[in-house]
């Protein structure tokens, strides 16, 4: 499985209501975006390569159960993640929250 296979199937490990660098018209979804690389350097070339990415879940739930479960899932799949922020935006009425991640390309 890729990178991106890998990243794709931990969102939807969670829900189908998940989408690639494009919003959904919904009360409740992920959207994700690779953003980078992190590659290691060796012998003048490129040992091993990760991409860097962002996952943002937007949801009405306070303390919304697929934010566990979507750590669980970047977890088992052997995603490196951190949970970057949660916010609630006042004009949208969203909770808005942003996880980091990084997978082995």
């Amino acid at each position: 499985m890729d990178w991106y296979d890998t990243i794709k199937a931990a969102h939807l490990a969670v829900t189908d209501a998940v989408s690639h660098a494009r919003r959904l018209k919904s009360e409740r979804y992920f959207v994700w975006q690779e953003d980078g690389t992190n590659d290691l350097a060796a012998d003048g070339g490129h040992a091993e390569r990760a991409v860097t990415g962002t996952t943002d879940l937007f949801t009405r739930q306070e303390r919304d159960p697929w934010a566990e479960e979507l750590g669980q899932a970047l977890s088992e799949y052997g995603v490196s993640w951190s949970l970057n922020s949660v916010q609630h935006e006042e004009e949208t009425g969203f909770f808005h929250y942003e996880w980091v991640w990084e997978v082995l390309a």
